[in-house]
């Protein structure tokens, strides 16, 4: 009888280390899952910052541009 009630045990034992594990397994594909969307959101948003400053950087050399155009035109018009 006490094997019966032993085996029984490590039965129930074994079943619910089976279920924490499978349980374990389904929360760490969750966390997975999370870190890689963050990562892509994370991507997404450097990739937007870099284009942003991109196009910062070349509105600034446009302005430097103009400005010196028109300090070279000043120059030559008083040279004249």
């Amino acid at each position: 009888m006490r094997k019966i009630a032993l085996v029984a045990a490590a039965s129930a034992a074994a079943l619910s280390l089976a279920a924490c594990s499978e349980g374990t397994e389904e929360a760490a594909e969750d966390t997975a899952e999370g870190a890689m969307a963050d990562t892509e959101a994370n991507a997404e948003a450097a990739g937007d910052a870099v284009d942003t400053a991109v196009d910062d950087a070349e509105a600034g050399m446009e302005n430097m541009e103009e400005g010196m155009e028109a300090e070279v035109t000043e120059e030559m018009n008083e040279a004249e």
